[in-house]
């Protein structure tokens, strides 16, 4: 499942069901099939979204450069990417913030 968050501020941000669960549960959302961040909300979620960029960031001693994902060795030596949290949230964090400045809602839905 897909859930896209949309606004008029940005273009879409669409994210598979259980990362887009995630980080509606950091911003203090229900996870929910369509729902709303009020202007009156962003702020909050804003920050939020930046205090789990940062926490992940500081756990994480073995990540790969900005911008990037970092290769795991799989059990049967085939490489698979991980996506760390902090790279996950970096896309909703800046349509948050176009919202914010635009004093724009942001909607998602399946």
């Amino acid at each position: 499942m897909l859930i896209t968050f949309r606004s008029q501020a940005s273009g879409d941000v669409m994210m598979f069901g259980e990362v887009a669960k995630q980080m509606l549960a950091i911003i203090g959302k229900e996870p929910a099939d369509k729902g709303i961040v009020t202007v009156a909300q962003l702020p909050a979620a804003i920050a939020a979204l930046k205090a789990a960029i940062a926490a992940d960031k500081a756990v994480s001693t073995d990540h790969a450069a900005p911008g990037q994902a970092k290769a795991a060795t799989a059990a049967d030596d085939g490489q698979e990417l991980f996506v760390s949290s902090s790279q996950r949230a970096q896309p909703l964090l800046e349509q948050f913030e176009w919202s914010l400045k635009a004093e724009k809602p942001v909607l998602w839905d399946t």
